[in-house]
C-alpha cells in the first residue's frame, strides 16, 4: 500500500532539514515516522558504510538491509562480515526470487547485461528492484546513500523526496556531503570500508558490471562502462 504524499508538507519537510547534518536529518525522521517505520538499504559503499555507522550510534530499531544479488565481489561479502563484526548486529540480506533469474538466463544468457540496455536493466529489475520492493514494504519512509555530487542522475536531490515509484518518502542524509567529506568521516570514527577502493574501484556493484576507474575519469566511470552517463541507473532510484 501506498504511503499518501503531499506537496506542500514535502517541501516544509525539506525545509526544514536542509542544513542539518547527516546524524539530525535520521533523528528528524525517526522522531517523524517512527523508528519501526524506516529501513535503510545499504549497498554497502562508502556512504552507506557511514549511514550505518551513523544509525547504529543513534539506534538499532532502524532494519538494515543489502540485496546480495549474487554477482557480487568477494570483498563485499567480507565487509558485510567486518561490519558485522564491528558494530554487533546483523544485516537482513534480500535476494532474487531464484525461478526469475533462472527464467531470465535461460532466456537471454548468462552474461545478458553487456548486449542491450534493455538486458542490463532487466537483469538489475530481476536481481534488485524485486528484492528492493519485497524490503520495502509495510515501511513510510527508506533511508538511501545518494549525494548530488555523484552522477548527472543525481544532482537534483534533495534531503527527503516522494519516491513515485515506490510509493513512500526517500531519506536522503548524505545528499550534500562531498566525496572528501566522505572519506574525511570515514578516517574519524574508523569505519570499515569495502578494500576495492583501494585497487580503484571508487563506485562498487555487481562484479560483471564494475571495473576499476582510469585516472582522471568521473566516479561512476566504473559502472556500466558501455553504457552512457545518462542511463547508468540501476532502477533502485528511478527519479
Amino acid at each position: 500500500m501506498k504511503v499518501e504524499t503531499n506537496n506542500d508538507l514535502l517541501k516544509k519537510w525539506q525545509q526544514e532539514i536542509e542544513n542539518l547534518n547527516p546524524a539530525d536529518i535520521i533523528k528528524w525522521a525517526i522522531n517523524n515516522f517512527g523508528a519501526s517505520n524506516l529501513v535503510f538499504a545499504s549497498s554497502l559503499g562508502i556512504e552507506d558504510q557511514i549511514i550505518t555507522h551513523i544509525i547504529l550510534n543513534i539506534t538499532k530499531e532502524i532494519k538494515i538491509f543489502t540485496i546480495d544479488t549474487g554477482r557480487m565481489f568477494q570483498e563485499t561479502y567480507d565487509l558485510i562480515e567486518r561490519t558485522e563484526e564491528r558494530y554487533n548486529f546483523k544485516f537482513h540480506i534480500y535476494f532474487p526470487d531464484y525461478k526469475d533469474v533462472e527464467d531470465m538466463v535461460s532466456e537471454k544468457g548468462i552474461n545478458l547485461f553487456y548486449y542491450s540496455i534493455e538486458n542490463r536493466k532487466l537483469c538489475c529489475k530481476t536481481r534488485k528492484i524485486e528484492p528492493l520492493q519485497r524490503a520495502l514494504k509495510g515501511t513510510n519512509c527508506w533511508i538511501c546513500g545518494l549525494r548530488k555530487e555523484q552522477s548527472i542522475t543525481r544532482e537534483n536531490i534533495n534531503a527527503i523526496e516522494y519516491d513515485d515509484v515506490n510509493g513512500l518518502y526517500k531519506l536522503n542524509p548524505l545528499f550534500k556531503w562531498s566525496l572528501v567529506q566522505c572519506w574525511e568521516y570515514v578516517k574519524l570514527n574508523n569505519i570499515p570500508v569495502n578494500n576495492l577502493y583501494n585497487k580503484g574501484f571508487p563506485s562498487i556493484g555487481c562484479m560483471p558490471c564494475t571495473r576499476a576507474v582510469k585516472k582522471g575519469e568521473d566516479i561512476r566511470a566504473g559502472r556500466w562502462w558501455w553504457e552512457n552517463p545518462e542511463h547508468k541507473e540501476c532502477g533502485l532510484h528511478k527519479r
